[in-house]
């Protein structure tokens, strides 16, 4: 659903600027054309510069990165974006094939945030599939219902999972908000299917952000609300790692990212989105899953 209304957006975007262009201007189709494209990547570039400005406006304290550190990752957060919601979403089902889970092998499963689908774990499901994970994905919708609504996805998907590989449990790896899925799956379910949460940049405490975000799941992610103060009193039952981006530009107050009894991982500093394709962070995810992997059913 996500990559298909992902897909449609981008074209009903492109014709309104490609309208505006031939019929408003009066530009030749190459120069529309041209217009279109500097469009779609200058929204984009706007949307972006917003994070940024939430993330160091409500930001934690943390060591000054420099200008020209700060620029570098900026603007690999910006390609970033361009590339998972204009390239990966909307053409999933050619990065993302089905997935291949094998018996005999403790899974992980892992767990997209808000407002896009498993697409986003393309490269990282590929990483750790090479040293010898099995590694299923679920696409979580609608994008913007109430958190506790995508729970019985979540639930259904962990069943599936462990039904095909044989094994008893699995660990959750979950980026953003899927983070919050997780633990409200935790809460309703139990622990007796998760042997494992390693979260990325998860706001459990809420991110300022969550106030201009679509939907009752953003809502539901600003500080202070009723879900997580509900949330809060449901203590951890299983081991955890929070993997923590001190310069996040989505999770924000950063140090929210903060889950009371799990064990806390500073994250390279690193855009919110782009840490789903670095090398650094798919190495400390390895690492977390370590011991999990020496699991059998």
């Amino acid at each position: 659903m996500v990559p298909i209304s992902l897909f449609v957006w981008i074209i009903l975007e492109v014709t309104v600027y490609l309208a505006i262009g031939r019929y408003f201007m009066h530009l030749d189709w190459p120069l529309a054309i041209v217009g279109a494209f500097n469009c779609v990547l200058g929204l984009r570039f706007w949307m972006n510069a917003v994070t940024w400005y939430y993330g160091m406006t409500y930001a934690s304290p943390a060591p000054p990165l420099g200008f020209a550190k700060r620029l570098a990752i900026m603007v690999g957060e910006y390609f970033a974006f361009l590339f998972t919601f204009l390239v990966v979403i909307p053409f999933e089902p050619l990065w993302m094939p089905a997935d291949r889970l094998p018996s005999g092998r403790h899974p992980i499963l892992l767990v997209h945030g808000y407002g896009v689908s498993r697409g986003v774990w393309w490269l990282l499901r590929r990483r750790l599939e090479a040293v010898g994970h099995t590694v299923a994905t679920v696409s979580l919708v609608p994008p913007y219902t109430s958190i506790g609504k995508l729970v019985p996805q979540l639930h259904q998907r962990i069943e599936e999972v462990c039904a095909a590989t044989g094994s008893k449990q699995l660990t959750l790896v979950a980026h953003s908000m899927g983070g919050l899925v997780c633990r409200s799956y935790l809460a309703r379910h139990g622990i007796a299917r998760v042997a494992k949460l390693i979260t990325l940049a998860a706001p459990h405490g809420g991110s300022a952000m969550a106030r201009i975000g679509l939907g009752q799941n953003a809502r539901e992610m600003e500080p202070g609300s009723l879900w997580l103060r509900d949330m809060a009193s449901e203590g951890l039952k299983i081991p955890a790692v929070a993997l923590r981006n001190p310069y996040d530009n989505y999770s924000m107050p950063q140090d929210n990212q903060r889950l009371p009894g799990a064990q806390d991982v500073e994250l390279p500093a690193i855009g919110h989105i782009a840490m789903l394709y670095d090398g650094r962070v798919a190495n400390l995810v390895l690492d977390s899953c370590r011991d999990e992997k020496r699991k059998t059913p």
